[in-house]
């Protein structure tokens, strides 16, 4: 199955047979959205355990959204794969 979110040029691919990996052992797939804060909440209230929005500051990690690029959230899915969703600047 081929997924691609609205406005995207990217797809991610899943299935049964597209790699010999075992479920749950993919971690740092990472998404972009424009609104951390819309996302994050869109996930919490479709069931999902999220992390609380994180930034990075001299590399560690920290609470709280940061600067341009700098804001993250993340996520597993029901197999374990790791997700993690990073906020864009808004465009013009």
């Amino acid at each position: 199955m081929q997924l691609t979110p609205p406005g995207s040029a990217c797809s991610i691919s899943i299935g049964t047979g597209l790699t010999d990996s075992p479920p749950g052992s993919l971690q740092g797939v990472q998404l972009v959205v424009s609104d951390i804060d819309a996302a994050r909440a869109t996930l919490v209230e479709r069931g999902v355990a999220t992390s609380n929005i994180f930034h990075f500051e001299d590399g560690v990690r920290r609470d709280g959204p940061g600067g341009p690029w700098n804001s993250f959230l993340s996520f597993s899915d029901p197999d374990g794969n790791g997700w993690v969703v990073q906020e864009r600047p808004a465009r013009d």
